[in-house]
């Protein structure tokens, strides 16, 4: 049996096969799409943790290919799509002081500048101009319980970060 990864975070996900020789068709999660092969070992997720190795990598055009060893062809490719590819959290490089990785905010509370409780961190999205929090709002939420789309930037938006503590100040109206 394969162990999981230590504090498991997503790079990555498969979305398709490619062709009838096992390639399968990868969407990166990183920065730079090809960072993605900068982490290893991968593992995937079906009914329990698989590590995976990989016999090569390719560009095709705007796409990312993969070979897995031992996926020869699509039917078995075919069973891999929608995998979500984890790595262990460790790897990923330390940050500078103030930095923080999107996996830190998941679970923050979210509090305005008047020191409105306006929820937890539930996900994070990117859009075309600036990435979003997803905020769930609290139980007694005077607004009535919703999720709240948060523009997550910095210095207009979000005042402060502070991961230890684990809350965001923003200036955000909570009825929005």
């Amino acid at each position: 049996m394969t162990a999981a990864p230590l504090n498991p975070i997503i790079l990555g996900k498969i979305s398709s096969a490619y062709g009838i020789r096992g390639w399968l068709i990868v969407v990166s999660s990183t920065s730079k799409a090809e960072s993605i092969f900068d982490y290893k070992p991968w593992f995937l997720k079906r009914e329990k943790w698989q590590q995976i190795e990989l016999d090569g990598w390719k560009r095709k055009k705007n796409d990312i290919l993969i070979k897995i060893r031992s996926i020869e062809d699509r039917e078995a490719a075919r069973f891999l799509t929608t995998c979500e590819i984890f790595v262990s959290a460790s790897q990923l490089p330390s940050l500078s002081n103030g930095s923080y990785y999107w996996k830190d905010l998941m679970g923050c509370q979210v509090v305005n500048i008047d020191g409105y409780k306006i929820g937890e961190i539930i996900y994070l999205m990117e859009t075309g101009s600036n990435d979003v929090l997803v905020v769930k709002s609290n139980m007694k939420d005077d607004f009535g319980m919703q999720e709240r789309l948060i523009p997550l930037i910095e210095g207009q938006v979000i005042k402060n970060v502070d991961i230890t503590k684990r809350i965001i100040e923003v200036d955000w109206d909570p009825g929005f």
